[in-house]
């Protein structure tokens, strides 16, 4: 029913339950997961865990938060690592001037040589931007891949539809619950359920009416619902078509 874009089960808050969980979610409509990479050792973890279940799958590439340790090593481990059958995507990668863990020089090489990869392996690639919106659509645009998903989604509903005429997805996840996300349910209302891919960011960013606990997929019944009401559609639809939407930018 459910294809989960964009997760991070690898995360330390996992720790605990994480088998029980996994092993859980088929039976709660879970059909799919993308487990999400954000340095190279959750990375290497990501693929364990795709290659221990069914239904998982994994990508690899290294956040903003971790360009500063990034080097030249790494490209050539994610290279060999995008070989591998599960892997369907590079990523995250991007920009992230909100908090700055990485100097922002640092990011953008980084964000490029990653780019260049994504072309070289003709994967798609997942985006992470928070705060700087146009310099990662301008970099993306430059790189010239044309295929990806721009993850938990914070632009203006004008920039969607420029990503999407460029190739992309948008990324809709328990964010779009929230009663400030007046700027996310425009954009829902704006672009083609056809270009949306549905998230929770695991264990991040838990949906209402769990806001402020651990997050995981099963909380992506409530960010279809609401996308349900916006579209005036029915959950199942909804659920399918983005079903497909992930099916068709991370298995074709």
């Amino acid at each position: 029913m459910y294809f989960e874009s964009h997760a991070h089960y690898d995360d330390g808050r996992f720790d605990k339950d994480r088998e029980e969980i996994l092993n859980l979610l088929p039976s709660c409509g879970i059909d799919y997961v993308i487990n999400v990479g954000c340095d190279m050792e959750s990375s290497r973890k990501s693929i364990e865990m795709a290659e221990k279940y069914d239904y998982v799958y994994a990508a690899v590439g290294v956040h903003p938060h971790d360009a500063e340790n990034m080097k030249e090593s790494d490209l050539d481990e994610l290279r060999q690592m995008s070989s591998h059958k599960k892997v369907v995507a590079i990523g995250e990668i991007g920009l992230d001037y909100y908090y700055d863990n990485s100097p922002r020089d640092v990011q953008r090489y980084w964000f490029k040589r990653q780019l260049e990869l994504v072309k070289e392996v003709n994967k798609p690639v997942i985006i992470h931007s928070r705060e700087a919106s146009k310099e990662t659509f301008d970099i993306i645009k430059e790189s010239g891949v044309r295929k990806g998903v721009i993850h938990c989604y914070s632009g203006s509903a004008q920039m969607a539809k420029d990503y999407i005429n460029m190739g992309f997805y948008i990324g809709i996840g328990g964010v779009i619950t929230f009663s400030n996300a007046k700027k996310l349910v425009e954009v829902a209302e704006t672009i083609q359920l056809e270009q949306i891919l549905i998230e929770t960011d695991s264990p991040y960013l838990s949906p209402i009416p769990n806001r402020g606990k651990r997050n995981d997929s099963r909380n992506l019944q409530f960010v279809v619902k609401k996308l349900a009401k916006i579209k005036d559609l029915t959950p199942e639809k909804v659920a399918n078509i983005t079903k497909l939407n992930a099916k068709q930018l991370f298995f074709k």
